[in-house]
This record gives structure tokens, sequence and C-alpha cells, in this order.
């Protein structure tokens, strides 16, 4: 048996989750796991965003925290406008697995790289069979998602590397070394 593999020239840093409630993920993250503290973005907007290669934005908020070494993502979709969260989760709702207890509204997405050479890592997920589901440019970074779901259960992400991304994520993974338990889960920009 052969299994399929994404040669990406990058740093996996992100594992990211669809949840309908990002202060209750939040809060769940923090009191198991030690994740956070957690910046979020309500209702953020991109420069340019496509789905499928037809401009649309959906409603979106986003919380990132690390834990350890890795960063982790929760998402909200707050509209039904077709996106890579509403074709994973078409009810809206992200469901836990058959016989499990965890919250209900919370489910694995997708997978995120930091890539250098963002065009040669976008070519060559596409030399390799695999459609751009989501391309957008905000904060003066390209960040791309590719449906991989074939391989992964989830979409990939390729992010650009830019100074100025590159040294947000790391004052988010310092305010993680610093944090303690009975610290806010939640970090005020």
């Amino acid at each position: 048996m052969t299994t399929a593999s994404l040669p990406i020239d990058g740093e996996l840093f992100q594992q990211a989750w669809y949840v309908d409630d990002l202060d209750r993920a939040i809060a769940e993250w923090h009191r198991v796991f030690g994740a956070g503290p957690f910046v979020t973005s309500h209702h953020h907007r991109c420069d340019e965003f496509d789905h499928r290669g037809s401009p649309a934005q959906a409603d979106v908020s986003y919380s990132f925290g690390y834990l350890d070494d890795t960063m982790i993502q929760f998402i909200v979709q707050h509209d039904d406008t077709p996106s890579i969260y509403t074709e994973m989760y078409p009810d809206g709702v992200a469901r836990s697995g058959a016989g499990h207890d965890g919250p209900a509204g919370c489910g694995f997405h997708h997978s995120g790289y930091l890539v250098h050479d963002f065009e040669g890592e976008f070519r060559r997920l596409e030399s390799l069979g695999f459609e751009c589901a989501t391309r957008l440019h905000a904060d003066n970074v390209d960040a791309a998602y590719f449906d991989t779901r074939s391989v992964t259960g989830g979409y990939t992400e390729i992010h650009g590397d830019p100074p100025h991304i590159l040294d947000a994520f790391a004052g988010w993974r310092a305010a993680h070394e610093r944090h303690t338990a009975d610290a806010s889960p939640h970090l005020r920009r």
C-alpha cells in the first residue's frame, strides 16, 4: 500500500479546528491542555478572498494561541456563505464523532505550513492534483487552502512567512511561554 505525501517545503506550524463557540473552545483547551493565551479577530476581513475561484468572503472569527510549539486556531463562521468551513461542515456546526462526549461543534479543519516560496508551493500542490479551495491576501501576507481531505481528512493551508507575520507569531509564542494556569486564556492586543 502506498500513501500520498505532501512534499511541502515549509514548517508545519498550525492545527485548526472549526467550532461553534470560540470562548468555550478557548476555555476548554486552556483548562485541559494549558493552551493559550489566545488572540481573537472578530468578523475578520481580508483584502482579497476567493472561494473556488470566485470572490466570496464569509463572516468568520478566528482565535490563535499556542500549545508548546504548535499554533492552535479556532474558527467560527457566522453566516452561510459558501466557504471551506461550510464545505467541510455543511450543517454550519461541526459535530463530535459518534460515541464521543466532547463538545458538540468541534472538528478538525486544517493543518497550516509556513512557506517561504509561496508561489512555488502553490504550484507544487496544484501539480500533485490538489485543488485550491480558497486563496486570500490579508495583513500583507498570502495564504491558500488546498483541498487535501482525501489525504489528511482536512484542508492544507500554505501561509507566507514575511517578517512582520513571523514577529507576530513569535510574540504569541512568547506569551504562551510566560502564561500560567491561573492567567486569563485571552491575550489582549
